[in-house]
Formats: structure tokens, C-alpha cells, sequence
């Protein structure tokens, strides 16, 4: 370190010694030195040498700190000032532009409590539809079944012309009670139904009816996996199903169920003698019992094609693995269970 003391008339008596680095620097432009005055003020200084002739002379220019930074301070500060009234006044523009834009609002507030009003009486339009649907196809379906079994009996219909009429006013009532009933179901309040606990509920109702045959029952069905459509109705597509498995079955029924993009697809298979390629088309028409020495009317396929188709589904039916029959199952799906 060099000491350079530097005399003012503004220093009086005192003495300025900068506290001069030695390292090289650009000769050329000021340098800056920071430190204490005589009476321990802050200074600031800007030093530079130059050579005059055959001397050294050493230039030095000195300040207090506070007089070259109170300017930025003042101006900072009322920038800071300034910005801070200017935001208010925005957030207040804004809070105002608000409350005067959505004020013509308040004379919708009558037509969206009313349009309230309609859409829940709308809905309890729709239940109450739905119940008297429900209530209709109850009180049809049982004296037409009691009609065709009444026609059943030998020496009744000989020609079996009353029965196909018969037959056929079931059907014609179950498709329009079941279109009847899918449109009452649609929008965002169509009930969604949980699979897995109605496939349980048919596997032991089931191994109980034909307890004699000792036949396994394999589900593999998610939990949360859902149907959309009513709970009653998953029941009788479900129930035809699950009845023919199990009446053809040998030793074991399975169901399975997967996701395929917004369909639920649920597999029932049995391990019996099965249908050949020819005559799976046939066990889809009303009536036709592909094998004669079980009982039964033969309806309960077409039924349940029928009604999957109403909810925008499709059954289809193959050869399953297990050698008997496997019907295929394809139902929307929704995003909560009942």
C-alpha cells in the first residue's frame, strides 16, 4: 500500500491520505476509492495518475457519500411513491369496472332461479316417468307369462298361433317400455351401477338353484367398475345370462370384466357343450332354444340383446375357451356406481 496525503482548502489544517492499491491499473481512466474523511465522514473518490513531464502527478476528486446518493434516494423514492398511488388507483379502476360491469347481471338473478325451478321439476318429471314406466312393465309382464304358459299346455294352442302372438305382444311391450325408459334415462343424471356387486349377488343365487350340479363360480371384475344404466335393468341382462351359464355349464361358469375405452365389456363363459358356429346365430331369435332338453322359452337372449341395444350397447356370443358359450357384454359406463 502507498500513502499520497492530499491537502484542500476545504480540509483546512487536515490531511486526505487515500489508501492507494499497488496492484497495475489502467492509467489511463479514474479509478475509484472509497473510505473515511478526517472527521470520519464517508467519502467518495475518484483518482487518477498521470505523468507531467518528468513528475508523477496523482488527481484526485472527493465527495461525501450521502451527497451523490440522497439524489437517487429522492428520486427513488418518489418513483416508489408514484408507482405505489398509480397501482392503487388501478386496483380501484378494476374493483370499480368490476362492479359496474356484472350489475346489469343482477336482472338475470329471476331467470336463473326459474330456469333452477324447471330444470328440478324437469328431473322430478323424469323420476316420476320412470316409476309409472316401472310400474307398467310390472304389471304386463306377469299375466302375458302366466298367458304363455297357460298356452303352453297341450290340447290349448295346437297350432301355436296364440302363442306367437303372445310372444310377440311381450316383445313389442318390452321394446317400447325399455325405449321408454332409456330416454327417461338420458342426460347427465342416467344412473350408473356398480357390476361387481350385482355378479356376486346372481353367482350365489345361482349356485343354490342348481346346487346338484356343484358348479365353480370365477369372477374377475374390478371393484369400481360401473354400468350406465339402471340397476334393475343390469339385473335381468345379468340374470338371463348368468341363468344359461349355469343351466349349460358342466362344472364351471366365469365372468370377467375390463375397460375398453367408455364401454364396460363383461364376459360370461360356461364349460358346456356349447353351440356350433352355425347356431350362434340362431340363439339370438326369440323363441329358438338350441337345446330342447333343457327347459325354458328361448327369450332370455333376445331380451337381453334387445335391451343392451336400448342403452347403446351390443351383445355378441362366440365359442368361449372353456368350450361352452361366452356372450359378451357391451355396456357404457359411467363415473360413480349405485
Amino acid at each position: 500500500m502507498l500513502g499520497t496525503n492530499l491537502k484542500s482548502r476545504s480540509l483546512g489544517a487536515e490531511d486526505l491520505t487515500p489508501d492507494l492499491k499497488t496492484e497495475r491499473r489502467d492509467e489511463a481512466r479514474p479509478f475509484p476509492v472509497d473510505q473515511a474523511g478526517p472527521y470520519d465522514e464517508p467519502l467518495h473518490l475518484r483518482i487518477q495518475r498521470r505523468r507531467v513531464g518528468a513528475s508523477n502527478v496523482t488527481i484526485a476528486v472527493s465527495a461525501p457519500r450521502a451527497a451523490l446518493n440522497r439524489p437517487l434516494r429522492d428520486a427513488m423514492t418518489t418513483l416508489a411513491i408514484s408507482l405505489g398511488v398509480l397501482g392503487l388507483a388501478l386496483l380501484l379502476a378494476i374493483v370499480l369496472q368490476v362492479r359496474l360491469g356484472l350489475r346489469p347481471l343482477r336482472e338475470i338473478r329471476p331467470v336463473v332461479a326459474e330456469m333452477n325451478l324447471l330444470l328440478d321439476q324437469n328431473a322430478e318429471g323424469l323420476a316420476r316417468a320412470r316409476r309409472h314406466v316401472a310400474n307398467l312393465a310390472h304389471g304386463l309382464k306377469t299375466p302375458l307369462t302366466t298367458l304363455a304358459l297357460a298356452l303352453a299346455e297341450p290340447g290349448r294352442d295346437q297350432d301355436g298361433s296364440l302363442r306367437s302372438l303372445a310372444t310377440l305382444m311381450d316383445r313389442r311391450i318390452r321394446h317400447h317400455l325399455g325405449r321408454a325408459k332409456a330416454a327417461a334415462q338420458d342426460g347427465p343424471a342416467r344412473a350408473r351401477t356398480q357390476v361387481l356387486r350385482h355378479l356376486v349377488d346372481f353367482g350365489d343365487a345361482f349356485a343354490k338353484i342348481y346346487a346338484g350340479k356343484d358348479v365353480t363360480f370365477e369372477v374377475d371384475v374390478p371393484a369400481d367398475l360401473p354400468a350406465a344404466c339402471e340397476a334393475q335393468d343390469l339385473d335381468e341382462m345379468l340374470g338371463n345370462l348368468l341363468d344359461n351359464a349355469f343351466k349349460w355349464s358342466r362344472r364351471k361358469v366365469r365372468v370377467s370384466a375390463s375397460e375398453a375405452g367408455p364401454d364396460a365389456i363383461i364376459s360370461i363363459e360356461d364349460d358346456g357343450a356349447g353351440p356350433s358356429d352355425g347356431e350362434l346365430p340362431e340363439a339370438l331369435l326369440p323363441g329358438r332354444r338350441l337345446d330342447q332338453s333343457v327347459p325354458g322359452y328361448g327369450f332370455g337372449l333376445p331380451i337381453t340383446r334387445e335391451l343392451v341395444e336400448l342403452y347403446g350397447g351390443s351383445l355378441s356370443l362366440s365359442r368361449s375357451a372353456l368350450g361352452g358359450l361366452k356372450a359378451e357384454l357391451h355396456l357404457p359406463r359411467g363415473s360413480s356406481a349405485t
